[in-house]
């Protein structure tokens, strides 16, 4: 069953409430609970768009279990590299959140500075996944939570077999059902529903 983490946010801010924790990232919280086994006291977090990384890094940073550092393929390496000795002189935990994983290949984060590359590669790598079925409804709810969307409890079981598996996937699927419902001044329901999916491009295969 997923669990969840309450974040401290105030009512006015466009994060969730709470973090859902699934399969995709169960791993990943767990590692956070646990800093000090991380090799090298350095752990890189990577997923897919608003998987939640930076919430799990901010949840992580206000726990005052170590440093955070965003964003990290728009960091100045050598800043990096610093924060990186850092962390060994003082064994304080250290999390770099980056939007790309590292590698070699067109799109990915390519760090150039070989001192730095090669302690990255040493840390431990923590990758959030693409949420299951189960992590998926969650999402649709909270979600729909944020926005003050009432949802009708058969809405997890028709949406989910039919939504894209992707956190980015659920948030553009409730934002679209929210709109259609205001333009057609009508409670989202299920032709809502369906038109919802059918906008942005939903419907698994074998689905209908």
């Amino acid at each position: 069953m997923p669990r969840q983490i309450a974040l401290p946010l105030s009512a006015a801010s466009d994060a969730p409430p709470r973090i859902v924790v699934g399969a995709a990232n169960a791993h990943v919280v767990d590692a956070l609970l646990n800093p000090e086994g991380w090799p090298f006291h350095t752990a890189v977090l990577t997923g897919p768009p608003r998987s939640g990384k930076s919430l799990l890094a901010r949840w992580f940073g206000d726990s005052r279990a170590g440093e955070v550092i965003d964003n990290a393929e728009t960091i100045d390496e050598q800043v990096l590299f610093h924060a990186w000795n850092r962390a060994q002189e003082s064994a304080r935990p250290l999390l770099i959140v980056a939007n790309r994983p590292r590698g070699t290949e067109k799109g990915q984060w390519q760090v150039a500075l070989p001192d730095l590359a090669s302690r990255l590669g040493a840390a431990l790598d923590l990758e959030i996944d693409a949420p299951d079925d189960e992590m998926l409804g969650d999402l649709i709810a909270v979600h729909a939570e944020m926005r003050g969307l009432v949802l009708d409890p058969s809405a997890t079981s028709y949406l989910v077999p039919r939504a894209e598996r992707s956190h980015l996937g659920a948030e553009r699927l409730v934002g679209t059902i929210d709109r259609l419902s205001l333009e057609r001044k009508q409670p989202p329901t299920l032709a809502i529903w369906r038109d919802a999916l059918a906008e942005v491009g939903g419907g698994r295969e074998g689905q209908g």
